[in-house]
């Protein structure tokens, strides 16, 4: 992914989607609710503004936290 530049294209919308799908199933269901989500969201989107290394430490960060990790 390139700096943020206002407009994701479809792949990056794919990423950032799955990103965000994979966060909330890690979450405990009590913690699934619409205001986690929103700050999910939205650490997501900063994170992908900052370009494609704050995306992959979310990423591991994700992976660590997730019940499959």
């Amino acid at each position: 992914m390139e700096q943020y530049r206002g407009v994701f294209d479809p792949e990056e919308l794919s990423v950032l989607g799955s990103l965000f799908d994979g966060a909330i199933t890690a979450l405990p269901p009590s913690m699934r609710t619409s205001e986690n989500r929103t700050a999910v969201a939205k650490l997501i989107l900063e994170r992908a503004a900052i370009g494609e290394s704050g995306l992959a430490r979310l990423m591991n960060l994700l992976i660590t936290i997730s019940p499959q990790g």
